[in-house]
């Protein structure tokens, strides 16, 4: 059946594509571009059929973050779960449907982990990005990959693309950074043209920190006991390669990516253990192409290919810390993928496109009793778009098949998997001098169980079934421009929001409490508003001020168990309120800026009582900068204050936060 059905999809996948590939994997519910400096740009909130969010260019630049996930604080509608300040693990949650549910794409292909379907935002670094954007549903264009569509929630994460003036041959970019906690973080960014349509560029950044910080302990009334973070230190290095090639209607692109760290993990600080001596390896290469080309009017092409490979070694020694169980494990991972897109023009106002992807993934273990599973997934996509104007409409449905293999003897792998999913979105525009718009969406897609899930030794299930998701999405976006007042811009952004996951998988302890197991039990009902303001001012000519504020409310309830005597209870870490601004302001060669982040109370457990209530938290940061023109090229100086206030918090249960910290920041272009 499986070989029949693979033959069939691969059919669909020549017929779609023109051409033959070869693989495709799915996500847990978990509880520069350079711009001239003196240049005065306001970023706008991108007006698209799907509420988007984006950071990019200074914007991006400017903000008191050290990654992509501290930059993603910013974005209404966004949990991030932080393991331990400045090295630990960071994953990102939106609208409350989990990790799992969102799909993370670098440069446009998504990162994978088929092992526990997390990505940790914490190793991608700002200095090489042009453009973080955030989706939820899908993107709004229709010609796209079908693994694009297989998601609740998505990021694109843009590196830099090199652009020369008539003559220019090189741009470098070197940074330095240097601050509290140890942290010595140099990068350097070098492009090259090549040709007039062929460039490259090379990004390479080390980074090592301590991890040390004072805390103070979380007592019953608030906080104590004041002791230093231990374990937490990272030495790290990345390096990035790529090739930019410009064609007549299109472009192709190849990239490699290359990193190593060492890390402690600090650990969670309970019954009065402050010191913990795990540790973690990593290593994450992948490389990865791209081809778009216009070949008429009427169609289009796109092909993507990948090929991903990642180690982990994770190291827990009694030798060190009596209380630790020995743990020596190493895992290997290798992806390999390749999609192609075809999109055609029927009419001004009717285009149609046809994805098909296919996506293998191993994972390998020196872990007794492994079960070495092996995952290939075919997934075809249809999408249509209607465009009249005022009124635009899409489409789409998403088919998937997984098929699992075991390599153990006597080890029996999960049943097939075929499902289809469909998507439908609208935006009206109902007047005409009027910069107003409606917007609505319903999306339904799914997850496939984690190879953790399924076949981790004496825990994973292979009888899981998939986690559903059904998302409900009504909002509008207005946007005015004025030109003869200080006040030059505003934008304002809402979205109220119904999200459903059914078939919530959730560890369980079997007749062995010490021995859990992976069950779908749960069902979780999240209502929802996002807000999004952005406003631009300018006082004379050299004065300009920009403000963003975000604003999210969620009541995200667990109804899973009706006997349960915390049934309906919020799950855990979502915070009924929180919010984040930013101010910006530039005067001449003099920058300024001011970020504020708060998350209200919320609960570590869906059991809603004292004990696992969290505290409310807040952080402010503020910058300042100054641009110096040099005779060849630009520095610019840095100086940070984060959490100016020394709030003590934990975004985490027991996982203790900085307080006050500073950083220092070079950086010479040329």
């Amino acid at each position: 059946m499986y070989r029949q059905f693979i033959k069939a999809a691969l059919l669909l996948c020549t017929v779609f594509a023109g051409i033959t590939m070869p693989v495709r994997s799915q996500s847990k519910l978990d509880s520069l571009q350079y711009l001239d400096e003196v240049v005065v740009t306001v970023r706008r909130i991108p007006k698209e059929v799907i509420p988007v969010q984006e950071l990019s260019g200074n914007q991006l630049q400017r903000l008191s973050s050290h990654s992509v996930a501290d930059a993603l604080r910013y974005f209404s509608g966004i949990q991030i779960k932080d393991y331990g300040g400045v090295g630990g693990l960071k994953t990102v949650n939106i609208r409350s449907m989990g990790t799992n549910h969102v799909g993370v794409f670098y440069d446009g292909i998504e990162l994978g982990n088929a092992q526990n379907g997390q990505v940790d935002l914490g190793r991608f670094s700002l200095d090489n990005m042009e453009a973080v954007t955030l989706y939820n549903g899908q993107k709004s264009a229709i010609f796209q990959p079908a693994k694009d569509f297989g998601s609740a929630g998505s990021i694109y994460l843009q590196s830099r693309t090199p652009k020369f003036g008539p003559d220019e041959d090189n741009h470098v970019k070197v940074v330095f950074k240097t601050g509290s906690f140890g942290v010595i973080n140099p990068a350097i960014l070098w492009e090259h043209r090549i040709s007039e349509n062929i460039s490259s560029s090379v990004s390479a950044e080390y980074m090592y920190t301590t991890g040390k910080y004072k805390f103070t302990y979380r007592v019953k009334e608030g906080y104590d006991t004041t002791a230093v973070r231990q374990n937490g230190d990272v030495n790290a290095i990345r390096v990035e390669g790529g090739l930019h090639g410009k064609l007549k209607g299109g472009y192709w692109r190849a990239k490699g990516y290359f990193y190593n760290s060492e890390r402690g993990y600090p650990g969670a600080i309970v019954r009065n253990k402050f010191t913990h001596e795990d540790r973690q390896w990593d290593t994450n290469t992948f490389f990865q192409g791209a081809f778009k080309k216009d070949f008429s009017e009427k169609y289009s092409m796109m092909l993507n290919a990948k090929y991903a490979y990642d180690y982990l070694h994770y190291l827990a020694d009694p030798n060190k810390d009596e209380s630790l169980m020995y743990t020596n494990n190493h895992y290997y991972q290798h992806e390999i993928y390749a999609s192609a897109a075809n999109r055609f023009n029927l009419l001004p106002w009717w285009s149609i496109n046809f994805s098909a992807d296919y996506q293998f993934n191993l994972l390998n273990a020196d872990l007794k009793d492994f079960a070495y599973p092996r995952r290939h997934t075919v997934l075809v996509a249809g999408a249509t778009s209607f465009d009249f104007n005022r009124l635009k409409m899409q489409a789409s449905v998403l088919g998937t098949v997984a098929h699992d293999e075991v390599m153990k003897a006597d080890g029996k792998a999960a049943d097939d998997k075929v499902q289809w999913t469909p998507t439908a979105i609208l935006s009206y525009r109902p007047f005409d001098d009027v910069d107003f718009n409606l917007r609505t969406f319903y999306k339904r897609i799914f997850r496939m169980p984690t190879l953790n899930d399924l076949y981790y030794t004496f825990i994973g299930n292979i009888d899981l079934d998939p986690e559903y998701t059904n998302q409900y999405n009504i909002g509008f976006t207005y946007t005015k421009d004025f030109t003869e007042i200080w006040f030059r811009h505003i934008e304002i952004q809402a979205d109220i929001y119904y999200n459903e996951v059914e078939n919530k998988i959730v560890a369980t302890p079997t007749s062995n409490f010490f021995r859990w197991t992976m069950i779908n039990l749960g069902l979780v009902e999240i209502r929802g508003m996002d807000l999004a303001l952005q406003t631009g001012w300018k006082f004379g000519k050299d004065l300009y001020v920009n403000g963003r504020v975000n604003y999210t409310y969620q009541k995200a309830q667990d109804f899973t168990d009706k006997n349960d005597e915390f049934y309906g209870g919020q799950i855990p870490y979502i915070p009924w309120h929180s919010g984040s601004a930013v101010v910006n302001a530039g005067f001449r060669n003099w920058e300024a800026n001011y970020s504020f982040i708060y998350t209200g109370e919320r609960y570590s457990s869906s059991a809603n009582i004292p004990v696992n209530y969290q505290l409310p938290w807040y952080t402010s940061d503020f910058s300042i900068a100054r641009n110096l023109p040099l005779k060849k090229g630009n520095m610019k100086i840095t100086l940070e204050v984060n959490n100016i206030f020394n709030q003590q918090y934990e975004v985490v249960s027991c996982y203790p936060m900085p307080g006050t910290n500073f950083k220092a920041i070079m950086k010479y272009e040329f």
